[in-house]
């Protein structure tokens, strides 16, 4: 196992990340024989960063956690866990969770504690509610160890809730269809010239690039010498960057357990070739084009009168449409997102075909059209009667668009 130093605090943490959101399962319960000996035998081949978060497995990762890492393994691990900003109403809150997080995981400190899934609304609520004098106090009193966030929005908010503290550490999706969304590349360079470990989520889009492949990419890896699986190529792309402190891996496989393990023992950064990393632009290449919705999360378009978020909308369609093995989940996923459950409405059906985005996209997507289609195939709506009411003024807007380029 190799392992990758934390700036501030130079704490060597093992490049490969084990995430708690996707335990083995048997009757909706995490089978806790088989994810205990999993991430036991990761512990014993070197892995140390271990990330859970309040709501995962519905509220039992953390318990299954304190349980797992009992008999000495709790001391073997980075613990990290996260606050849940939707179930922070005042400041008390704050306290009340990060206690109760405490005897859930049975510890008495919090390696690495994030602030979870940042945005702009989150961010500007638990600033409002005191979320920085409770991460100091946190941190005197020997509760958290480390302070970082996790986020969802775009490079302007990253840079400024980058800038608002002094974090050890941050949290992005990052990977190689991912590399200009949300905090994207910029977020990731900005951070670590900051000189804080940035630890990356959804490596592999959910297990989404690793199986099964479309066909046009696979004919893409097959050009490949030599010939590795798309999960070993999505983690070498990453761990080739030097500012990828750790990547995390929701494991519940035995054999993908050992692969990552395998492939976090040999990638050094910086030892891709000039060809193998072509390759894999092309790959990424071929996956956004089979993707309905050009979007790069700009987020020109936003606010949205009507509420809609836009970016989010979109990015859970081309999930939808370029993985359909995986169409459940995105589902579930976006449900989750916009319908409430992150303190946060902004679906598609929200749209009312204003047209105000169409003035705003730079690259001249039809919004509205796409939102239709979103709600279409993933709220199971059709809004038919509203889109022929509101065609004209969508019409007029087309034009004014058309003849102002």
């Amino acid at each position: 196992m190799l392992y990758r130093r934390v700036p501030k605090t130079g704490e060597e943490l093992s490049i490969l990340g084990y995430g708690c959101m996707r335990f083995p399962t048997r009757d909706g319960k995490i089978d806790e024989p088989k994810a205990t000996e999993q991430l036991r035998y990761a512990i014993d081949q070197g892995l140390n960063y271990v990330d859970t978060a309040y709501p995962y497995h519905n509220g039992q990762s953390e318990p299954f956690l304190g349980r797992a890492l009992a008999e000495g393994y709790r001391e073997r691990v980075h613990l990290a866990t996260k606050l849940p900003p939707w179930s922070v109403g005042k400041r008390t809150d704050m306290d009340r969770i990060l206690k109760e997080q405490l005897d859930r995981l049975q510890t008495d400190r919090i390696d690495f504690y994030l602030l979870h899934a940042l945005d702009r609304e989150k961010w500007d609520n638990l600033l409002q509610l005191g979320v920085l004098d409770f991460l100091d106090e946190s941190k005197e009193k020997g509760l958290v160890r480390n302070a970082g966030f996790s986020f969802h929005d775009g490079p302007e908010v990253f840079k400024e809730i980058v800038d608002a503290y002094d974090w050890e550490f941050c949290q992005i999706q990052y990977n190689i269809i991912d590399e200009h969304f949300q905090a994207g590349v910029t977020g990731l360079r900005y951070a670590a010239e900051r000189d804080l470990a940035v630890i990356v989520m959804e490596p592999l889009k959910g297990g989404n690039l690793a199986h099964p492949v479309p066909p046009s990419v696979q004919a893409v890896w097959d050009r490949a010498e030599p010939q590795r699986s798309p999960a070993e190529w999505g983690l070498r792309w990453l761990w080739n960057q030097p500012e990828v402190t750790v990547a995390i891996s929701g494991m519940n496989d035995d054999e993908r357990i050992r692969r990552n393990i395998r492939i976090a023992g040999e990638m050094q950064p910086g030892t891709l070739t000039d060809g193998e990393l072509q390759l894999i632009r092309e790959a990424a290449e071929e996956y956004r084009r089979l993707t309905p919705a050009a979007c790069t999360g700009c987020r020109y378009c936003m606010p949205c009168p009507a509420g809609v978020d836009i970016p989010t909308c979109l990015s859970f369609y081309n999930r939808y449409a370029m993985f359909p093995q995986s169409r459940t989940e995105a589902k579930r996923q976006y449900f989750m997102m916009l319908g409430g459950a992150l303190g946060k409405k902004g679906h598609a059906s929200m749209c009312v075909n204003c047209g105000k985005c169409l003035e705003l996209c730079p690259q001249q997507l039809p919004i509205p059209d796409l939102l239709g289609e979103t709600a279409d195939k993933l709220e199971g709506r059709r809004f038919r009667v509203m889109q022929m009411l509101t065609k004209p003024m969508l019409t007029l807007h087309r034009l004014k668009n058309r003849f102002r380029r």
